[in-house]
């Protein structure tokens, strides 16, 4: 992937001064994902992996609205007429977008404004850092169609970022929560004006992207690793990956500019 040139078909992209900006681009119908967006937003997050240019990504609302989850008449209607082989193909391929989403090492901001609903709260769960428009209505709604909470990794990580308890009620009830909830559960880190939400998270980015790309990496995948760890392995996983770091032209650099009372230019290297 040149992050200049990627055009993607189903979801739109730009890039500039290493922040890439993702949103998906069906306002009329509140953002819904189809088959084909679903597929290309994976390849597209598994591609990332060797982008070194892209420090930081922004998925970011479109149109008033952030994801209105699975297109009802392009994904629900076919679906009721797979096979469970085809069923699996289709649960798998969504799976693997979280997978993507989180084995990518740069971090992941989403801009959350007006509905975020099914895969579309999926997308803002997965991102490592969330905001949110005044006007944001979360739910994770599988309950509400006859499906189980236990969606493209639901179980595992609304747990870990809200708790058990505000979890299990959402995902058995599937009930919409807004913005105020979500800030105070730490679903969302803040509440940001719908004006101004696009340009604080694209801040936010660039923030990062300034910062030392490759030990956010290193941050990013041992949040995702440790936690399958004990507190023993943690620490000694840690230990290592900050003697890594330790290694990079980053760290000399930072070092540099403390003694110079400068401040640091990171490059990522």
């Amino acid at each position: 992937m040149n992050p200049e040139t990627f055009a993607p078909k189903h979801f739109l992209w730009s890039f500039k001064d290493g922040v890439a900006r993702i949103s998906l681009n069906r306002p009329e119908r509140k953002n819904p994902l189809t088959f084909e967006s679903y597929a290309e937003l994976r390849d597209a997050f598994r591609d990332l992996v060797y982008v070194r240019e892209v420090k930081a990504i922004v998925f970011a609302s479109e149109g008033g609205n952030f994801c209105s989850g699975g297109d009802v008449h392009d994904i629900i209607g076919p679906l009721t007429k797979r096979d469970m082989t085809g069923l699996l193909e289709f649960t798998r391929m969504t799976g693997d977008l979280v997978k993507a989403m989180r084995a990518c090492p740069q971090p992941i901001i989403a801009a959350v404004e007006g509905v975020s609903v099914g895969a579309g709260a999926i997308i803002s769960m997965a991102s490592d850092m969330r905001y949110a428009a005044p006007d944001a209505k979360t739910a994770f709604l599988f309950n509400r169609v006859g499906l189980a909470g236990c969606d493209m990794g639901a179980c595992a990580m609304l747990p870990r970022i809200i708790g058990q308890g505000r979890a299990s009620e959402l995902l058995f009830f599937g009930r919409s929560f807004n913005a105020e909830e979500g800030l105070a559960w730490g679903f969302f880190n803040a509440v940001v004006p719908s004006g101004e939400l696009n340009a604080h998270a694209m801040k936010m980015a660039h923030k990062l992207a300034a910062g030392p790309a490759f030990a956010n990496g290193v941050t990013k995948n041992q949040l995702n690793m440790e936690w399958s760890m004990s507190i023993d392995m943690a620490i000694e996983a840690e230990a290592q990956a900050q003697a890594i770091c330790m290694q990079t032209n980053d760290f000399r650099r930072a070092y540099e500019a403390f003694v110079a009372k400068e401040k640091p230019v990171f490059e990522g290297d």
